[in-house]
């Protein structure tokens, strides 16, 4: 079996993967990328496009946000509806003059393989990881007796071990780094009872900023990905089969959903792609076992509501690239050592804002009482100068503060 060497060993080309051997290698860290999933799949692969601000202002301060700068959307607010009525939330006004991009999670991804690739970066896709070991050998020095290493199989069946220093985790909710560290931790779990229907369609969109609706048929959120391209969500039961639901009933469900009585129209065209998810949240404590780091949606998920999971995925590479750069330049292991407790503070702060912001929005079919208690919080929140000011922070730059 051929053994391979490098300092960090990063399970997963996800943003957060990437992100974190970009981060890396500008400070002189050496990493290799391991993904199961070709190239071309990581690529298209259509996730969530809100990226905070101190998300946008990363990626451009580290060299991956010029296409991002040029093609992204920079929004100034977002719009809540409900009752049939607009309302506006000045999100830069009301943070401290910070804003938002729109831009796709799979352009994000595009910049950062080219950037690594650019600089001959060890990104390795089609590559199953088998297997985790050594993490708790305590000096994490990579040798072929102690300190971990990564087990893999290639598309061609070749099996191979990478030997490394530290393994970052950044595979997501289901892959074998969460796995590796499953009877050591403790994964704290909500399951919400909602589940949206997602579509990506080739129409322009009939909105400038982001829609929040809520309405007595359910929510319904309308975003963008480019000036051509819409990306639109219906509250949906969960596990609602997709044939139930033909273009023609989604675009009469969005209409009805977004209808106002100002003369607002919905902008159709063909639907390119659509998917219905599940909504949960899920955090994994702690988030380091030795030297084994987990990050983004390998440590913690939340429900899409609060546009929340790219940005946390970030916020933890941030943290982890600093940690492992100092623990592997200078040997000064004080920052590993806080990076879960920091990491689970930040976490646990998301996961409440998406809940705030899942439960309020979304109505419950036969709970009167509690529908009537989302319209009060809606309408509390719109007049509200505390609170406005409050839910702009969280949605601009939450993960940042």
């Amino acid at each position: 079996m051929q053994q391979l060497r490098t300092q960090v060993g990063i399970v997963g080309a996800g943003p957060a993967g990437l992100l974190l051997s970009h981060l890396l290698a500008q400070e002189g860290v050496e990493s290799v990328v391991l993904e199961r999933r070709s190239r071309d799949y990581v690529e298209q692969r259509v996730r969530a496009g809100v990226l905070e601000h101190s998300t946008a202002q990363l990626l451009v301060e580290r060299g991956v946000g010029e296409r991002m700068r040029r093609e992204g959307l920079v929004h100034h607010g977002i719009e809540l509806r409900f009752a049939g009525e607009r309302h506006r939330m000045p999100l830069t006004d009301l943070a401290g003059g910070r804003s938002l991009v729109v831009y796709g999670q799979q352009e994000v991804v595009k910049d950062l393989i080219a950037a690594r690739l650019s600089v001959d970066g060890d990104l390795r896709f089609d590559t199953e990881v088998t297997g985790l070991e050594g993490f708790d050998h305590r000096s994490g020095e990579a040798s072929s007796t102690g300190g971990p290493r990564i087990h893999f199989r290639t598309l061609d069946g070749e099996s191979k071990t990478l030997a490394c220093q530290v393994i970052a985790g950044c595979d997501g909710a289901h892959g074998i780094a969460r796995t590796a560290v499953a009877g050591r931790s403790v994964v704290q779990v909500r399951e919400y009872p909602y589940a949206w229907l997602g579509i990506l369609a080739a129409a322009p969109p009939s909105t400038e900023e982001l829609i929040y609706c809520r309405s007595e048929r359910g929510f319904a959120l309308y975003s963008m990905r480019t000036p051509q391209i819409s990306r639109l969500y219906l509250q949906v039961p969960p596990g609602e089969p997709l044939d139930r639901w033909p273009d023609e009933l989604i675009w009469q469900e969005l209409a009805d959903r977004l209808a106002t009585g100002d003369g607002w129209s919905l902008s159709e065209g063909p639907i390119l792609e659509r998917s219905v998810t599940t909504m949960h949240g899920a955090v994994v404590e702690p988030m380091r076992h030795g030297r084994l780091f987990l990050a983004g949606d390998a440590a913690h998920v939340v429900p899409p509501t609060g546009a929340k999971g790219l940005n946390l995925a970030v916020a933890d590479v941030r943290e982890l690239a600093e940690a492992l750069v100092r623990m592997l330049t200078k040997g000064d292991e004080d920052l590993v050592d806080e990076y879960s407790t920091r990491a689970l503070s930040r976490a646990w702060r998301a996961e409440e804002f998406s809940s705030f912001m899942t439960t309020m929005l979304h109505p419950l079919e036969g709970d009167d009482f509690g529908n009537r208690l989302q319209l009060a919080r809606l309408d509390h929140l719109v007049r509200s100068d505390g609170l406005s000011r409050w839910l702009a922070e969280c949605y601009v730059d939450l993960t940042g503060s």
